[in-house]
């Protein structure tokens, strides 16, 4: 009998800590569905709420010539960008899933995309999350994005 109790007691355990890892997961996603709203409706105030005050942004993508490029932009370039949104322009990324690493109060986020501006293709490549939990709040704290114009045939073989 004892033992059997303690099965239970360890599958219960184990259960809730799985519902928690859900949870939290949840949580992350949401920081980064809103940060996307943000992004498709031209709404500076939105993104930055999903930031932390020191978010570090930056780009990478192979120039024209073949070279590799790191590009960094502040979080006010990128709210500036975000706010001068034409009202007629309709951005849309898709993603194609979301890989998610947690430990603590730090969380590793992988999201591969497609980027349409009015319906066409722009551009394609990874979203590269890192967030912090800033006592119950998700922040991104770093946004490292890889674009090419080639369409992914990683996000295609996710649909």
């Amino acid at each position: 009998m004892p033992r059997i109790v303690t099965v239970i007691v360890l599958l219960f355990l184990s259960i809730q800590v799985k519902a928690q890892d859900t949870s939290v997961e949840k949580k992350i996603q949401q920081t980064i569905r809103a940060f996307f709203e943000g992004l498709h409706n031209g709404d500076s105030t939105r993104i930055k709420k999903t930031m932390h005050r020191d978010v570090k942004l930056q780009t990478t993508f192979t120039n024209r010539e073949g070279k590799k490029v790191l590009k960094s932009e502040t979080k006010a370039q990128l709210l500036k960008a975000i706010a001068s949104k034409k009202p007629t322009d309709v951005y849309l990324e898709k993603l194609g899933s979301y890989t998610i690493k947690v430990d603590g109060n730090l969380a590793s986020v992988w999201t591969p995309y497609e980027f349409y501006v009015n319906g066409k293709f722009s551009h394609c490549g990874a979203n590269s999350f890192q967030l912090f939990n800033n006592n119950g709040n998700w922040e991104i704290i770093y946004l490292v994005d890889m674009r090419r114009r080639q369409n992914s045939t990683a996000l295609k073989a996710k649909k």
